[in-house]
């Protein structure tokens, strides 16, 4: 589980946030859709790649094979259109991480990860 001292511990490594934000602008070097498509096309091909992440995983049920790479394939095809999605609403993959871990260990301290909402 996240703690406080891993919150902590991840807003004092600055080489995290240099390493998101860097990702982030090297994945928009390799962007080729058009501005007018900006948000709605990385948006779109998230949920595409979130769902090539779920039948990968399927396929375990399926098949009983399990394919780690595959998967993680898929996982950075995942994380390529959040860097996109990032960018399109201009704010950087570091401050995303760094308020989700704040979310999650507030919901943590809370007695709140489970259930369901946005506002637990």
């Amino acid at each position: 589980m996240i703690s406080q001292d891993d919150i902590d511990a991840f807003k004092r490594f600055n080489d995290t946030d240099y390493l998101m934000n860097e990702y982030q602008s090297m994945a928009a070097s390799t962007a080729i859709y058009k501005q007018e498509h900006a948000v709605i096309y990385p948006a779109l091909g998230l949920a595409a790649e979130a769902g090539e992440v779920a039948n990968k995983v399927k396929k375990i049920m399926r098949d009983g094979t399990f394919d780690r790479k595959a998967i993680a394939d898929e996982i950075g095809d995942c994380l390529w259109y959040i860097a996109a999605l990032c960018r399109d609403l201009n704010v950087d993959l570091s401050m995303i991480a760094n308020e989700n871990l704040e979310k999650l260990y507030s919901r943590k301290q809370r007695g709140k990860l489970s259930g369901s909402g946005d506002n637990r």
